[in-house]
């Protein structure tokens, strides 16, 4: 067990049962009362935000949490199959973790997933993935209207709006937070 005043920004705590990832920790002194640790946190699993005021004495329990780049091989049904780039064990990691995002994953990207006692309990991808157009619509002549778009799908299997000058076989590097084209993969 440790002190809330051992408590930073970025660490996961077990707080009521749950895991919880505090965002904002602010050491306050209000005039003449007893100084205390003012804490902003979301729930690892729901992404309920949860504030909650500490004494300075209040002990906490702070998770052991391992975070670590893992290679992704491929999707089983509701979770996807990881490698650990250094020992090459995989595990299966629940495809929620990742969000939306999960459907710009291919085969053999690298993700960071982070283990709490053997469980995981948080995923992220890069924030960009180049891909290749596997369908859509050919552009007409003459209709270059600035700023137009078309659907596109992708190797994933994502659809997305991209410009109409993109061709079937073009890679294109797409922002994966919003599932937006960025530009051309050069």
């Amino acid at each position: 067990m440790a002190k809330a005043s051992d408590v930073k920004n970025g660490n996961i705590l077990r707080f009521n049962g749950e895991l919880i990832q505090v965002e904002e920790f602010i050491h306050r002194t209000p005039g003449n009362l007893r100084a205390f640790y003012q804490a902003r946190m979301r729930n690892v699993k729901t992404g309920k935000l949860v504030e909650y005021r500490f004494r300075t004495d209040e002990e906490v329990d702070i998770a052991r949490v391992e975070t670590n780049d893992y290679q992704y091989l491929y999707d089983e049904g509701d979770s996807l199959v990881v490698m650990d780039n250094t020992t090459y064990d995989q595990h299966n990691v629940p495809k929620s973790l990742f969000g939306p995002a999960v459907k710009f994953l291919k085969e053999g990207m690298n993700v960071i997933v982070a283990f709490e006692s053997d469980e995981p309990i948080m995923g992220s991808i890069p924030g960009s993935a180049e891909l290749e157009v596997t369908y859509t619509e050919p552009a007409v002549k003459g209709d270059t209207s600035s700023g137009a778009l078309k659907a596109a799908t992708l190797e994933t299997g994502a659809e997305i709006r991209v410009p109409l000058f993109i061709n079937i076989g073009d890679k294109i590097k797409v922002d994966t937070a919003s599932g937006s084209y960025v530009e051309r993969a050069k």
